[in-house]
């Protein structure tokens, strides 16, 4: 039985945007413009780490002669770049876009990453228009384990949860998008592919790409 939506809100990394990697390799750019060479492993051994704890642990193992605060405008600068420069959509988001948009479906986004690397990224490779709001976790004061990013998103386009979807490519924001009641489309990307099992017996729709939109369409009434 299909779903009437009205409504779509976006995650960006990992869904929209082939982003993930910057994630990894942040740290490692970074020391790059301080002249030291990465370790083997660094981005594994920052990632469980906050920006700080990140930033001190360069500072020790590195002997970097910056404060904790300059380290880590210096890692978030490699980030923007990234975005403002280097961050490319995942093959049939253009598309996917516009077939939302050419149905009268309202768009938002929906992220975990700051407001000026996403807007950055979305600006240049021209799909901001098609998003009437940006909403970020820092702003709305909460993460996706949280439905409060969504609420904010459903109280912009105007709609209720289930004339609603959300296009995620986590597992824990599909299961609390799907917990609060929105259609929920889980799209698969390489760094949460250990994730993947889980994601598609949670997800109401899956897509190995955004290629495969069709999917969403035989779910999907407007």
């Amino acid at each position: 039985m299909s779903r009437k939506i009205r409504g779509a809100v976006f995650d960006i990394d990992g869904t929209l945007l082939d982003s993930m990697k910057i994630w990894n390799d942040a740290g490692e750019r970074y020391l790059k413009t301080c002249g030291k060479k990465a370790e083997d492993g660094l981005a594994d051994i920052l990632f469980e780490m906050s920006m700080e704890e990140g930033a001190q642990y360069m500072k020790d193992r590195y002997g970097l002669e910056k404060t904790i605060e300059e380290i880590s405008s210096g890692v978030l600068a490699a980030v923007e770049g990234f975005y403002r420069n280097e961050a490319e959509l995942k093959p049939g988001a253009q598309e996917l876009l516009e077939a939302f948009a050419s149905r009268g479906i309202r768009m938002t986004v929906a992220t975990s990453s700051d407001r000026r690397h996403i807007e950055g990224a979305l600006h240049r490779l021209g799909i901001l228009k098609y998003f009437s709001r940006v909403f970020t976790c820092s702003e709305v004061g909460a993460g996706k384990s949280s439905p409060l990013i969504f609420h904010a998103a459903m109280d912009e386009m105007g709609t209720e949860p289930g004339e609603t979807c959300v296009i995620e490519d986590g597992l824990y924001a599909v299961e609390t998008a799907k917990k609060a009641g929105l259609m929920t489309v889980g799209v698969y990307d390489s760094a949460s592919d250990s994730d993947w099992d889980k994601l598609r017996e949670t997800a109401d729709v899956w897509l190995c790409s955004l290629e495969e939109q069709n999917k969403i369409w035989e779910f999907v009434s407007v």
